[in-house]
C-alpha cells in the first residue's frame, strides 16, 4: 500500500483510464443547468451540456465542492492509514482550494492536520492533471508526504499549458477573464490564446482559426525544444481539430501524446465550445 494517497478534482479532464491507472482519488465540482445540479464526475458525456450552453440565454453556474465533499474523500483514506496530498485547480479562478483548506482545518482540530497537505496547482485541465499524475507516481514509488508534495510542485513548475478559444464571450459572461480583461473591448474578431498562471493570462491574439491551429503546433515545438515530451491535447467539442493536432504532434515529438481528452463543463462554461489546447512537461515526471 502506498503511504500517501493523492486526491485531485474533476477539472483535470484526463481520461478515466489514466486516472484509474494512477490511483488518483477525486472530489467533484458541480454545474447547475436546466434547473438541475450535477456533479461533474457523474456526467457520462458532455455533449448534451454543450448543446445547451451554445443556446442558453443565461450562463449555467458552476460551484466548488463543499467541505463535506472533501471530508468524505479524506476520512476513509486516513482511516486506511494513508497520508493525503490534495492537489486542486488554481485558487485564482476557483474557491476549491479554500474549501480543501477548510476541510484540512477541521481535520487539524481532530489532530490529523499533519497527515494532509493541500497543493494549489495554479492551473487547471492538464496543468492540474499531469502534476497530480506525477505526484501519484512518487507516492506509488513509496515517497512520503513531503516527497509527494515536492513532486507535485516540481511538476507544476515544469508544466506549460496554452489554449485557444473560439470566442472570449464565455469568459466575459462568466467573469473569469483575469489579466485578459483588456482584450474584451476589442472590436476585432480574434482568436485569443491564453494560459493559466494562477489566473487566466493573455498570450496573444490571432485573426483566424487556421493561424490559431498553427500556433498550437508551434507551442508543441517549443515544448519539444525544452525537453517536455510528455505532451497532451485537450479540446471542447472539437474532436476533428484535436485529432489533426495530435497528428502534427506525433510529427513533432515522434511519439504519442500522454492523452487526448475533452474539457468538461466546469471549465467549459467559462471558455465555450471550440477550445483547443496543448501542454506538457518532461515525461520523466510521470513515472518513478
Amino acid at each position: 500500500m502506498s503511504p500517501v494517497a493523492v486526491v485531485t478534482d474533476t477539472t483535470h479532464y484526463l481520461p478515466r483510464a489514466l486516472v484509474e491507472a494512477s490511483g488518483l482519488h477525486l472530489v467533484s465540482l458541480y454545474v447547475r443547468w436546466q434547473d438541475r445540479q450535477d456533479r461533474e464526475a457523474d456526467l457520462a458525456s458532455f455533449d448534451e451540456y454543450y448543446e445547451h450552453l451554445r443556446t442558453a440565454p443565461e450562463l449555467p453556474t458552476t460551484s466548488q465542492p463543499s467541505v463535506g465533499d472533501f471530508l468524505a474523500v479524506y476520512e476513509p483514506l486516513l482511516e486506511a492509514g494513508h497520508d493525503v496530498v490534495s492537489i486542486h485547480l488554481s485558487a485564482g479562478i476557483s474557491g476549491t482550494c479554500n474549501a480543501a483548506e477548510a476541510a484540512h482545518a477541521e481535520l487539524a482540530g481532530r489532530g490529523l492536520g499533519s497527515r494532509v497537505e493541500i497543493v494549489d496547482s495554479k492551473s487547471t485541465c492538464a496543468g492540474l492533471g499531469l502534476p497530480a499524475v506525477a505526484a501519484a507516481a512518487e507516492a506509488a514509488a513509496g515517497g512520503d508526504l513531503a516527497a509527494v508534495v515536492a513532486r507535485a510542485h516540481e511538476a507544476g513548475e515544469a508544466m506549460q499549458l496554452w489554449f485557444c478559444l473560439d470566442t472570449m464571450e464565455f469568459l466575459r459572461r462568466g467573469g473569469r477573464v483575469g489579466a485578459a480583461r483588456a482584450w474584451l473591448g476589442s472590436t476585432l474578431k480574434i482568436k485569443p490564446i491564453l494560459s493559466i498562471e494562477s489566473e487566466v493570462r493573455p498570450v496573444e491574439r490571432v485573426r483566424t482559426a487556421k493561424r490559431a491551429f498553427e500556433r498550437m503546433v508551434e507551442y508543441l515545438e517549443s515544448l519539444r525544444d525544452k525537453g517536455s515530451d510528455g505532451w497532451v491535447v485537450q479540446h471542447i467539442q472539437a474532436p476533428e481539430e484535436a485529432e489533426r493536432l495530435v497528428e502534427r504532434g506525433r510529427e513533432v515529438f515522434g511519439s504519442d501524446p500522454v492523452c487526448v481528452s475533452e474539457v468538461g463543463p466546469v471549465v467549459g462554461t467559462h471558455t465555450g465550445p471550440g477550445l483547443l489546447g496543448v501542454g506538457g512537461l518532461p515525461r520523466s515526471f510521470l513515472a518513478r
